[in-house]
């Protein structure tokens, strides 16, 4: 597999990040290109390992030492084939991804472990270089009619598998572009949208139709559309957004980060010339230490702000696995992430107690403290209490399940007790005919997680409409992911 020796010969390597005071400049995408001889180096460190393990680490299952072999002896045709049989979108997961499979490789036990990620996305850039990524139109049609509604990444992945499995699927998005949070929630810097463009120009020409500005239970009618539809799949997300309620939240200058990110997106497509919240001069504080607080980072310090604080109300991550995250598990770990190689402070093991007024209804400060786990709960370290600056303030605390708009309830769909919307393990829900995938039936998770959801859905869909399929189904819904 690949190089016998290989991980003895060549350490990791991966892609240089443009200089900071460059990309700071520009909205690209942050790194260099990637060197060929050191991604051939990379493929063939992966070891003949009996267990693959990454390929239990990736939720779709990507056959992960074979397209490392394969580039390592440089069979990019047959690479991409072996990546595209597990995966619609190698180019979303290998931007955004965090690799659960590289926490799973074995050379991870005692080394760091092969740079998957990097390998995967110079797969498919490449076969999109060469041509060789081409709509698959169905050769039979089966006149099924499947309505998506959502356009992330599930609700793409169901979309795609079901055009090409011969079904008439229209995908119905309310916001004016598709793409979902692909679209709107990450910013150009992480993934630029021409990758997203070009494979929605794909699914079209296999037969997908896309609908924008189709808002179901407003301009759209959710009995009307069952009516005129064989299945319904819901993808919409979890898009209900943590919220702080502490005094002052209602102080001007305090955001959703869902109502931040958007903005600039928008700005990088064209459709508008000017930031609605601009962080330009500003005292920035953000609350909530994942990546969408990483995300509000990068576009603060890119709209110029004066300063970047990043809340998180758990510890500082150890440089190295703890005892209770051995391998395979996903490794929590200390991560610099390029918006944060870029600039800003993080604080850890804080909790904000109230939002300060400037006097005339404006945020001017946060009061903070310091918290310790005590007995499974937060509690406050007495005399810990400091204020931060702050003009503006972002909310990047996560989501806590789908959005219970009057047309789910109109639906009759049954939720769980997580609040997410309850399915069986054909992904149906208890309403015949209607099936959910992704975050919308999960819970917030991860986009390579939302991908083999949407392909798994496809399966149960399709089986439902003809009585049999051959789509692949990777995951059973019941299963919960390790990040």
């Amino acid at each position: 597999m690949g190089e016998a020796s290989g991980f003895l010969q060549w350490s990791r390597t991966g892609p240089t990040r443009r200089p900071v005071e460059l990309r700071l400049k520009d909205w690209k995408e942050v790194y260099e290109p990637f060197d060929s001889s050191k991604l051939n180096h990379q493929a063939g460190r992966c070891m003949d390992c009996g267990i693959p393990f990454c390929n239990n680490g990736c939720p779709l299952g990507n056959l992960i030492p074979d397209w490392n072999d394969l580039v390592y002896r440089g069979h990019w045709h047959e690479a991409i084939e072996r990546l595209h049989a597990t995966n619609n979108f190698p180019e979303f997961t290998g931007r955004l991804c965090p690799a659960p499979c590289e926490s799973a490789c074995v050379l991870g036990v005692n080394q760091d472990p092969v740079a998957i990620k990097q390998v995967e996305v110079e797969i498919i850039d490449h076969a999109w270089r060469e041509g060789w990524v081409v709509p698959q139109v169905p050769s039979i049609k089966t006149g099924k009619r499947v309505a998506v509604i959502g356009s992330g990444p599930a609700g793409l992945a169901v979309a795609q598998q079901l055009t090409r499995a011969g079904h008439d699927v229209v995908v119905l998005e309310r916001a004016d572009r598709i793409g979902g949070l692909l679209r709107y929630g990450i910013p150009e810097f992480k993934m630029e949208k021409s990758h997203l463009d070009r494979r929605l120009e794909q699914m079209r020409a296999e037969g997908t139709e896309f609908r924008t500005s189709a808002d179901v239970g407003g301009s759209i009618d959710i009995d009307v559309l069952r009516a005129s539809h064989d299945a319904i799949v819901l993808a919409c997300g979890a898009t209900d957004r943590r919220d702080l309620n502490v005094p002052g939240r209602e102080l001007q200058g305090i955001h959703q980060a869902m109502d931040y990110l958007p903005i600039a997106n928008k700005v990088q497509e064209g459709d508008s010339t000017t930031y609605d919240i601009d962080a330009k001069g500003k005292n920035v504080v953000i609350i909530g230490g994942g990546d969408t607080g990483a995300d509000c980072l990068g576009t603060a310090l890119r709209q110029g702000a004066k300063q970047v604080i990043q809340l998180e109300i758990m510890p500082r991550p150890a440089d190295t696995r703890a005892t209770g995250n051995p391998w395979p598990q996903f490794a929590f770990i200390y991560k610099v992430t390029s918006a944060h190689e870029e600039g800003g402070e993080r604080m850890y093991s804080v909790n904000t107690e109230r939002f300060i007024d400037d006097g005339n209804g404006n945020v001017r400060a946060l009061l903070l403290h310091e918290v310790e786990m005590v007995n499974g709960k937060f509690e406050k370290k007495e005399g810990s209490d400091v204020e931060i600056p702050a003009d503006l303030v972002f909310l990047a605390m996560g989501f806590v399940g789908p959005e219970k708009g009057s047309w789910l309830e109109q639906l009759g769909v049954a939720f769980d007790e997580r609040g997410n919307v309850a399915r069986n393990d054909s992904y149906e829900s208890n309403v015949p005919g209607v099936f959910v995938a992704g975050d919308m039936g999960r819970g917030q998770s991860l986009i390579v997680w939302a991908i083999a959801e949407g392909r798994a859905c496809a399966a149960g869909v399709d089986l439902s409409l003809m009585g049999e399929t051959s789509l692949p189904a990777p995951i059973a819904p019941t299963a919960r992911p390790l990040v």
